[in-house]
């Protein structure tokens, strides 16, 4: 991908080959604590469909996978305000050893409440994968057992992450130029 073909690119974060080698190292790690099991992965959508798809590739324990998303209101403040969830999990959870993927965890309280509501399903574990942790803007803390980057607080693109709904398909994490934001 060309620069040149993205101005509102302000620099290349994690390059493809960066990406894919990180990804292989984090599907060892779930790999060698899942042996024996069967393990379900839950990806939020829509963010997290690219990285789920390239991380179970690479898991080497039998997995099972399922979808939810969510809907976040912020209050007139423009403080962290109400998650709620817009479509819900098609199959049970209940005694199943779940590991969430998320694309990027930030303040946390987005991460919160979905583990609240997944813990209250009585699965037998949960954990949680991210591909990208802005620890910096963390203001819940949340467990996050398996993360492939930090990231800093800048806004970034592509391997799933958007900027309205576009940029998703960049194969690379791109940081977006400040005025494009």
């Amino acid at each position: 991908m060309s620069r040149d073909n993205q101005p509102e690119i302000e620099r290349i974060l994690f390059t493809e080959e960066q990406i894919e080698e990180r990804i292989r190292e984090v599907a060892a790690e779930i790999s060698e604590r899942y042996r024996g099991r069967t393990l379900k992965l839950i990806g939020v959508l829509k963010g997290s469909v690219f990285f789920l798809t390239a991380l179970a590739r690479r898991i080497e324990v039998p997995v099972t996978i399922d979808f939810l998303a969510i809907s976040s209101f912020s209050n007139k403040s423009g403080a962290p305000g109400v998650v709620r969830i817009a479509k819900d999990l098609d199959d049970s959870i209940e005694n199943e050893d779940v590991l969430l993927v998320e694309d990027i965890v930030d303040t946390g309280f987005t991460l919160r409440y979905l583990l609240q509501t997944l813990a209250s399903r009585n699965p037998n574990s949960i954990a949680v994968c991210t591909f990208l942790d802005r620890h910096s803007s963390r203001i819940v803390q949340v467990p996050v057992e398996f993360r492939c980057f930090e990231i800093p607080d800048r806004f970034v693109i592509g391997f799933g992450l958007d900027y309205n709904q576009l940029y998703r398909n960049l194969g690379c994490v791109a940081v977006m130029k400040p005025d494009r934001t």
